[in-house]
């Protein structure tokens, strides 16, 4: 499957990468680094229409979603290439509602299904603790 049209920090080294899908549906993957380890990246992305009442971590119900994590998935592979050095990343699988009384949301549960396509286990080991995913780069 393809990825989405991204749109690129105009410095390659930014942290905020941009695409759309055919349903106009705009997405926002933003990268933070943690204050205490410059090497350790936080992935945060979500969707910007403002139909969507700023709720980040909507579902849009597009029928798109693994297209839509390709491109999420692409983009962490953009963002790893022009940040060689990161150490960490890590992503945090928001539960929704219907996700009540689970441990890991179902979101968590799709964003484990592309850690491989992204963290191949020969240089990197992945630990899912609940809601939250660590890729860590293997020595």
């Amino acid at each position: 499957m393809n990825p989405y049209h991204i749109i690129a920090p105009a410095i390659p080294s930014g942290q905020v990468y941009q695409f759309t899908t055919p349903y106009d549906v705009e997405y926002e993957v933003r990268f933070g680094r943690k204050k205490e380890n410059i090497l350790h990246s936080v992935v945060v992305f979500g969707v910007l229409n403002d139909e969507y009442e700023g709720e980040e971590y909507v579902v849009t119900n597009k029928g798109d979603a693994l297209r839509v994590m390709t491109t999420i998935a692409e983009v962490i592979r953009m963002y790893l290439r022009e940040h060689p050095n990161m150490q960490i990343v890590e992503f945090t699988g928001i539960l929704r509602e219907d996700d009540q009384g689970e441990h890991t949301s179902q979101r968590t549960k799709l964003y484990a299904r592309f850690l491989p396509k992204v963290f191949p286990s020969d240089m990197w080991s992945t630990e899912i603790t609940g809601n939250r995913i660590l890729a860590r780069r293997l020595k």
